[in-house]
C-alpha cells in the first residue's frame, strides 16, 4: 500500500492555527462593533440635528407669535384708553354747562319792581389725579382713573325798587324755575351775598341793591 506524505501539512496546520487565533477574531469583532457604533452614532447625530432644527423653527414661530400677541395687547390697551377718553368727552359734551340755556331761563325770571343788572358765571374745573393699581403678594388693589369736578357759581346782581325789598320773593321765583330747581345744590343752592342800604336814583326813586349767589351741584366726571 503506497504511503502518501503531505509536505505542506505542517504549513497548513500553522495557517489553520493562525485562522483560529482568538486575538485576531477579537480584533475583527471589535472593529466591527466600532464601525457599527459609528454608524449608530452618525444616525443619532443626524436625527438630533433634524430635531434641533425643527425645535429652532418652533421657537422662532413661538417668538414671532408672542411678539404679535404683545403688539395686539398694546393696541387693544391703546384702543381702550382712547375709547375711555372719547366716552369722557362725550359725557362732558352732553352734560356740560351751557350759557345759552341759562340766559334763556333768566328771561322767564320776573318779579315786579326788581331789575336784574348783572349776571356773572364762575365756571371752574378741579382736576383729581388718578391712582395706578397696586399689587402685593396676595391682593391686587384696583386703580382709580383721573377725574374732573365741575364747579359753577352764578352771581345775580339786582335792583329792588319796591317799598319793601322783595329779595325773598325774587329768591322764591328763582327756585320755582325747573332749571334752577333741578341743578342748584340742594343744601346751599342760593345765598344772599349782599344787601345794600336804601339808595336814591336820579329820579329820586329809592331802591336797594342785592346780590344772590347761586351754587350749582358739583359734577365729577
Amino acid at each position: 500500500m503506497p504511503i502518501r506524505i503531505n509536505l505542506l501539512a505542517e504549513a497548513l496546520a500553522e495557517e489553520d492555527l493562525r485562522r483560529r487565533d482568538p486575538v485576531k477574531r477579537a480584533i475583527f469583532i471589535g472593529a466591527f462593533l466600532v464601525a457599527l457604533s459609528l454608524v449608530w452614532f452618525s444616525s443619532i447625530w443626524l436625527v438630533s440635528m433634524e430635531v434641533n432644527h425643527n425645535l429652532n423653527q418652533v421657537k422662532a414661530e413661538i417668538q414671532t407669535r408672542s411678539n404679535v400677541w404683545s403688539q395686539v395687547q398694546a393696541n387693544l390697551k391703546q384702543v381702550a384708553d382712547t375709547q375711555k377718553r372719547l366716552d369722557a368727552l362725550q359725557t362732558l359734551s352732553s352734560a356740560r354747562f351751557l350759557q345759552g340755556n341759562l340766559m334763556n331761563v333768566l328771561q322767564h325770571l320776573y318779579v315786579p319792581n326788581v331789575q336784574l343788572t348783572r349776571v356773572k358765571v364762575d365756571q371752574n374745573y378741579i382736576l383729581n389725579g388718578g391712582l395706578p393699581a397696586t399689587k402685593n403678594e396676595s391682593v391686587t388693589a384696583p386703580g382709580r382713573p383721573a377725574t374732573a369736578t365741575e364747579r359753577i357759581i352764578l352771581t345775580l346782581d339786582a335792583k329792588d325798587f319796591s317799598v319793601n325789598p322783595e329779595v325773598n320773593q325774587f329768591n322764591n321765583a328763582l327756585l320755582k324755575l325747573d332749571y334752577f330747581n333741578a341743578n342748584l345744590d340742594p343744601t346751599n343752592g342760593v345765598r344772599l351775598a349782599n344787601l345794600s342800604a336804601p339808595q336814591s336814583s336820579f329820579d329820586s326813586k329809592p331802591y336797594v341793591l342785592f346780590t344772590l349767589e347761586c351754587r350749582f351741584t358739583d359734577k365729577t366726571r
